[in-house]
């Protein structure tokens, strides 16, 4: 059985977070942000509110993204997060945790 889970984003910049486990979502999506190019974007789809992972940006790359809910659950959490500055190295370490989803 293969138990390697994916992630992908798709043509319309949405990557489908849902079904991953934390321990793998939240390295994807450092890594996403990490090599988008200034004022480009993704849409992370979640299954719970991406508080904790908002917290992680705003301590790693404060200034350097927007972070704009477009859908607010309860079932699904849409956020477009766009690169608004160059962001390389993280500004401090912060565990990458979702709290237990």
């Amino acid at each position: 059985m293969n138990t390697t889970t994916q992630i992908t984003i798709g043509p319309d910049k949405t990557m489908d977070a849902r079904a991953v486990p934390c321990s793998v979502k939240h390295g994807f999506i450092v890594r996403t942000f990490q090599e988008l190019a200034v004022d480009d974007y993704f849409i992370l789809l979640n299954d719970h509110n991406p508080a904790r992972l908002r917290d992680q940006f705003d301590a790693q790359w404060p200034g350097t993204f927007t972070w704009q809910y477009l859908e607010l659950g309860p079932e699904n959490f849409r956020v477009k997060i766009t690169k608004v500055k160059p962001a390389v190295s993280p500004a401090a370490d912060v565990a990458e945790c979702c709290g237990g989803h």
